[in-house]
């Protein structure tokens, strides 16, 4: 967790805390002047009411605008949202990704049902209360923008009578050599199974063992050394095994088994080893025991920025990719993500062999943890960004409901996302389906299957030969 996403949450805890001790206060003397049987009912009723409609991490205003900016040529012009339709003025401009700008405003019953835009077939849920500038995923209904038969319709919210959308094209990058950076086993089948399974040539390179947060391998009478080497070994296997699935041969796929949340001291000091956290190990080798070819790390097995450098030096010249596809640096918080791309573009300038573009994914926010919103098997709409990024161009390729189920199996596969959630979340689940409305697919119970099986997937497209 990145240092930003602490302090972000240390404030909304203290401010929950706040909070909490007035309300006690309240229910206290409602008790103690009107009736004491008051208290344990409204304490009952209070904690419903957290758990349904105020326990998200939402480490902003759901009145706050997002801040987007697109590179200057991008196609743009005004459209109308009347009798609900989009309306067009003027020809639609080639580009298979379509985002709609526009001003969503909560309506009442919003602030306890999470809005939604209906657009076309699709459905993207935004923040309960919002009122602010919002971007909508059209991509995937061009053919019905351009005929004129795009629905729109607002649930728990008011739309305006205008928005504006832009047109972005890209190539299909399927088509060319791409090299897949994960930071941890599954974070390449959250971004991108979609994208990975229909790639023409394609080498996944996953950075770490995964290892840290055993706990629950205790359970099998294991020390806390021991649960983390064998979470580490499991998910070691699964960067390796999982890809398959999605038509990636082994003889592609690459693990560098360096330890987790180690990634920023390697480059802060690369040459200096960083051992496990959590098992204490300080060799890499073992996990790279499937790698289809040595690699430079391999000679001493030190977990050390040097030798992680070296290694990505040499995969990029060995598989030579045209594009790169890795966290986005500036909106992915979690620290090894963040500096899995920094240690990218610091072997790019050392390589030989210089890819051409980088698609940045996100798997987590700062702000947000529930984005994106909504059920599974519905669009992306853009996450939040309430200060400006690099004015990226987009990229957002559309799965087939098939393709969703079969990218749902492959993170089935990931033993990280396995396991039943822990009572009291299963509890306030419950909660949120029946106050709330909220749904959760059966595809398995931790969030990244609602999350991550979608109808989009979502990239940022930096180029990196200028």
């Amino acid at each position: 967790m990145s240092s930003r996403k602490q302090l972000l949450l240390k404030r909304h805890r203290r401010q929950k805390r706040f909070f909490l001790l007035a309300a006690l206060s309240l229910l206290a003397a409602l008790g103690l002047f009107i009736a004491w049987w008051l208290l344990p009912v409204l304490l009952v009723l209070g904690w419903l009411a957290h758990e349904a409609w105020f326990a998200d991490h939402l480490f902003y205003s759901a009145q706050d605008d997002y801040q987007y900016r697109f590179p200057a040529a991008t196609p743009r012009q005004r459209v109308s949202l009347s009798g609900g339709r989009v309306q067009l003025s003027e020809p639609l401009a080639a580009g298979e990704t379509l985002v709609l700008e526009l001003h969503v405003q909560s309506t009442g019953l919003g602030h306890c049902f999470d809005p939604r835009v209906l657009l076309g077939d699709d459905r993207q849920d935004f923040e309960r209360g919002v009122r602010g500038r919002r971007y909508l995923n059209a991509s995937g209904q061009a053919a019905a923008l351009a005929g004129g038969d795009l629905s729109i319709r607002g649930r728990f919210c008011r739309l305006p009578g205008t928005a504006t959308l832009y047109s972005m094209a890209n190539p299909d990058y399927a088509r060319q050599r791409m090299m897949l950076i994960a930071p941890h086993a599954d974070d390449a089948e959250l971004a991108a199974f979609g994208l990975y399974r229909r790639a023409a040539e394609l080498s996944i390179v996953t950075l770490t063992q995964g290892e840290i947060e055993a706990g629950r391998y205790r359970c099998l009478g294991l020390d806390a050394a021991a649960a983390a080497r064998l979470k580490g070994r499991l998910r070691s296997w699964d960067s390796m095994a999982v890809p398959l699935w999605g038509g990636v041969p082994q003889s592609r796929c690459v693990q560098l088994g360096y330890y987790c949340l180690q990634l920023p001291a390697m480059l802060a000091e690369p040459r200096q080893a960083f051992a496990s956290r959590e098992s204490g190990d300080a060799d890499v080798r073992d996990a790279r025991a499937h790698n289809p070819f040595a690699l430079p790390g391999d000679d001493d097995g030190k977990p050390c920025g040097e030798n992680l450098l070296a290694d990505l030096v040499a995969l990029l010249e060995h598989f030579r990719p045209q594009v790169v596809v890795t966290p986005h640096p500036e909106l992915d918080p979690h620290a090894d993500h963040v500096a899995c791309t920094q240690a990218l573009l610091q072997a790019v300038q050392q390589s030989f062999w210089k890819p051409e573009t980088a698609l940045l994914y996100a798997n987590h926010l700062h702000d947000n943890d529930r984005w994106p919103m909504g059920p599974a098997g519905q669009g992306i709409a853009l996450p939040p960004v309430l200060a400006p990024l690099p004015a990226d161009t987009l990229w957002s390729p559309c799965l087939s409901r098939a393709v969703q189920l079969d990218k749902a199996m492959a993170l089935a596969m990931q033993h990280d996302l396995q396991g039943r959630l822990p009572f009291k979340k299963r509890l306030r689940r419950i909660i949120q389906q029946a106050l709330a409305g909220r749904q959760w697919p059966a595809s398995g119970e931790n969030e990244f299957f609602r999350k991550a099986v979608r109808r989009h997937e979502l990239f940022w497209v930096r180029r990196l030969d200028r």
